[in-house]
């Protein structure tokens, strides 16, 4: 029992020394959460919605929902979260101002969704011939062969040119 649970706290802390080489381009900021289950411990399982702003493009906002564990494994961040989640973004200022020239394809968000190896990423790619931006997300773990992912797009005007390396 001892070495079983030294086994754990240690893949605990190299699973948290992984987790901390993944670069967060940018934080969430929690919008909302609805209650989905009820728990008696801890919190309810619930849908979260969170927004990112894309931290190269000034004016875009991505809007993720995804299912969060609750009781006493998701309350302490044990729970594994549903591999499942939506993704909306959109122009939300006036004028759309690039920090820098872009990639044609980047990670731009990543959040850890379980302890160990489980990813929810948000990917952007630059589509040039139609001056649009295409945003991905996908969970890194795979379900029945095929991650989860949604996909939504930003098109810009034809004033505002998208800058690619």
């Amino acid at each position: 029992m001892i070495h079983t649970a030294r086994a754990l706290v240690g893949a605990i802390l190299a699973a948290s020394a992984v987790a901390a080489t993944f670069p967060q381009a940018a934080a969430a900021e929690n919008l909302a959460e609805v209650s989905t289950a009820f728990r008696w411990l801890g919190k309810n399982d619930r849908v979260v919605i969170e927004a990112y702003d894309d931290p190269k493009v000034a004016g875009v906002t991505c809007y993720v929902s995804r299912a969060r564990t609750g009781g006493v494994k998701g309350t302490v961040g044990l729970a594994e979260d549903k591999s499942e989640a939506s993704i909306a973004c959109r122009q939300v200022a006036p004028t759309v101002q690039f920090k820098e020239k872009l990639p044609v394809q980047e990670d731009v968000f990543s959040e850890r969704m379980s302890i160990l190896f489980k990813r929810l990423h948000v990917v952007r790619v630059v589509d040039a011939k139609r001056n649009t931006l295409v945003y991905l997300t996908y969970s890194d773990k795979l379900i029945d062969g095929s991650p989860m992912n949604a996909v939504t797009a930003v098109p810009m005007s034809a004033a505002t040119p998208i800058p690619v390396k």
